[in-house]
């Protein structure tokens, strides 16, 4: 892809053409403030680059039929989601569409060029599946702080060796596309924005528990990312005074005392002390403990593993109930590999959230889970490269 939109109003038509599909020119008059035959200008321009084809004719809507209009269906986006310990990666067309997703365990801690070399063996995989001859973008997330004007990664706590690493620029060159970066977490809630339970929402909040806890921010349907990029960083809020010491070098922080990687120290903790038989059984079994195993023995209607959740849960909800007072959202997503926990999570969350903020911003306030699972990061890693290829060189 090397036609970027020459102006606003032919960026304004891309996106709309992305996120409702083929329309016609009649429907994008509607939606966008051009008369009729500057309209037929830019969309005329748009169909010289090649970015949008001619679909058709349209419904009639009395009088001469439409031309119906859609972004070139050879367009191809890859969208990888680095978490902490797996990858993400999947295909999409034009408007989003997942065509082609895998997925496979990779420590993060193994470093940039470890992971890139199984990224992009990742990405040959789809593309000799037939589903790509090549990528006109990609969009990367990874589980830490990102410089986002440069694609750069932070003095991420559970990323060493990663600081500073050139992420854009080195993959963009190993794939031939350009390429963008952000947090992980800013890429689920754009997928969750996309095609998931934020459609209809332009200010919500997106929490993600997994090795580490984050949070998307969204304001007026644009992903707010502070300063430098740092905004959301709520694993590395003060959850217990002086309590454990977390990766980040201070004590106490939520992601000290609840996600997966502590959740799963408190099962093995458990298990050893005798306090839950089914813990102890399946550390017998595999002679390890993860969130999956939690979850399954509370499940099973285990007692420890079900204060473990709950204690977690308030923990995590009376964080989020301060920024419910701050920022007065219009829902609360709650997403990552923890949420496998379920209902015992999310009510725990509830509770907290609906008892310490004020009725004014908890009244019509949804909390809910997200509904894209691992899907939503990698199409908002695709939404995140649209965006910038979309909007006018």
């Amino acid at each position: 892809m090397t036609a970027r939109p020459g102006n606003a109003h032919q960026a304004r038509l891309l996106t709309l053409l992305r996120d409702g599909g083929p329309n016609s020119r009649a429907q994008l008059g509607d939606q966008v403030d051009l008369s009729r035959s500057k309209l037929a200008v830019e969309v005329e321009r748009l169909l010289e680059t090649g970015l949008v084809v001619a679909d058709g004719l349209a419904a009639s809507r009395g009088g001469r039929r439409s031309h119906n209009i859609r972004l070139a269906p050879a367009l191809r986006f890859l969208g990888v989601d680095i978490g902490a310990t797996s990858i993400d990666v999947a295909v999409t067309n034009a408007e989003l569409e997942v065509l082609g997703h895998i997925t496979q365990p990779m420590d993060v801690r193994e470093g940039p060029v470890a992971v890139f070399e199984q990224v992009l063996s990742m990405a040959q995989k789809l593309k000799a599946s037939g589903l790509a001859e090549g990528f006109d973008g990609a969009g990367i997330g990874v589980p830490g702080p990102v410089r986002f004007p440069e694609g750069v990664p932070v003095a991420p706590p559970i990323m060493p060796g990663w600081d500073g690493f050139p992420v854009r620029e080195a993959l963009s060159q190993d794939l031939g596309c350009p390429v963008m970066v952000d947090n992980d977490v800013n890429l689920m809630a754009m997928g969750e924005q996309h095609a998931g339970v934020a459609r209809s929402v332009g200010d919500f909040l997106c929490v993600k528990i997994g090795t580490g806890i984050g949070c998307g921010i969204v304001v007026g349907g644009e992903v707010y990312r502070g300063t430098t990029g740092s905004a959301g960083d709520i694993g590395h809020i003060q959850a217990v005074p002086d309590g454990r010491p977390c990766a980040c070098g201070n004590r106490g922080c939520l992601e000290a005392h609840f996600s997966g990687a502590a959740l799963a120290r408190d099962a093995l903790e458990a298990a050893q002390q005798g306090l839950s038989e089914e813990l102890a059984a399946r550390l017998e079994a595999a002679g390890a403990l993860s969130a999956v195993d939690v979850a399954a023995a509370a499940a099973a209607g285990d007692a420890t593993a079900l204060d473990l959740i709950r204690e977690g849960g308030n923990r995590t909800g009376q964080v989020i109930a301060g920024l419910v007072s701050f920022f007065n959202p219009g829902l609360v997503v709650i997403g990552g590999g923890v949420t496998g926990l379920g209902h015992t999570l999310l009510a725990a969350i509830r509770t907290q959230v609906y008892r310490q903020s004020l009725p004014l911003a908890t009244g019509n306030l949804p909390i809910v889970l997200g509904e894209l699972g691992p899907t939503a990061g990698v199409i908002g890693a695709a939404r995140l490269i649209s965006d910038h290829l979309f909007s006018p060189a």
